[in-house]
């Protein structure tokens, strides 16, 4: 683990259901690296603005609700635990409601500012890999490596609605493509800090791919710039 100035940075971009935050878990175990997990950020600040009732819209989500909303994440023997406001919401943050939230609430220029800020701190005094719709383009423009994950929409609602069914979530897999295609959209039309792919990041397309062969490659790059 390296600290300060020879940190190294790893920025994992790309669609929702892309498989970006479980491959980046693995890969950061296997390098003994630090996980951020950017999405989950903006999924708790969904649940607090669905849970207060507020409706998510940039003139709602004001500077006086947004400083009331204290986002933590802690590293335990279980993994990266967010909190909101003091309170567990690890499970909360995964339902149906916040996933469509956090893509509405990402797009309000003054929650990014927030949570950015957040992001970038959190990066300065350690190995990293972070990942999110912005990160290699706008949260850490200088990491060392910069990876780009994707697949097609079809093998996304797949994953995504096997990842619910065995919680034991309800899931339709026709509506589960539609949040997906809803998200892309939200996310690539946003007028600020879109999702797009950084020039100097490596593509890296998952549809055909294993979790395994996928983890491998990516290890792979982070290993041949180290």
């Amino acid at each position: 683990m390296h600290k300060g100035d020879e940190c190294m940075r790893v920025a994992i971009d790309g669609p929702a259901g892309a498989g970006k935050s479980s491959i980046a878990k693995i890969c950061a175990a296997k390098l003994g690296f630090i996980y951020i997990d950017t999405g989950a950020m903006y999924r708790a600040a969904a649940v607090y603005a669905i849970e207060s009732g507020i409706e998510i819209d940039e003139k709602n989500m004001t500077r006086e609700v947004l400083d009331r909303i204290k986002i933590d994440i802690s590293y335990g023997e279980n993994g990266q635990q967010i909190f909101l406001c003091g309170k567990d919401v690890t499970e909360r943050i995964r339902r149906p409601d916040a996933t469509i939230g956090s893509s509405d609430i990402a797009a309000i220029p003054a929650v990014r500012l927030k949570l950015v800020e957040l992001q970038r701190r959190l990066a300065l005094d350690n190995d990293v890999i972070m990942d999110g719709r912005d990160i290699g383009t706008y949260v850490l423009p200088d990491a060392e490596v910069k990876i780009f994950l994707t697949a097609s929409v079809e093998e996304r609602a797949r994953r995504r609605f096997a990842e619910l069914t065995a919680k034991g979530m309800e899931a339709d897999f026709e509506q589960v493509k539609k949040d997906i295609e809803y998200r892309d959209k939200n996310d690539t039309e946003r007028s600020f800090a879109p999702l797009r792919k950084a020039e100097d990041a490596v593509l890296i397309d998952s549809s055909d791919m294993t979790v395994e062969q996928v983890t491998e490659r990516i290890t792979e790059i982070i290993k041949g710039a180290m």
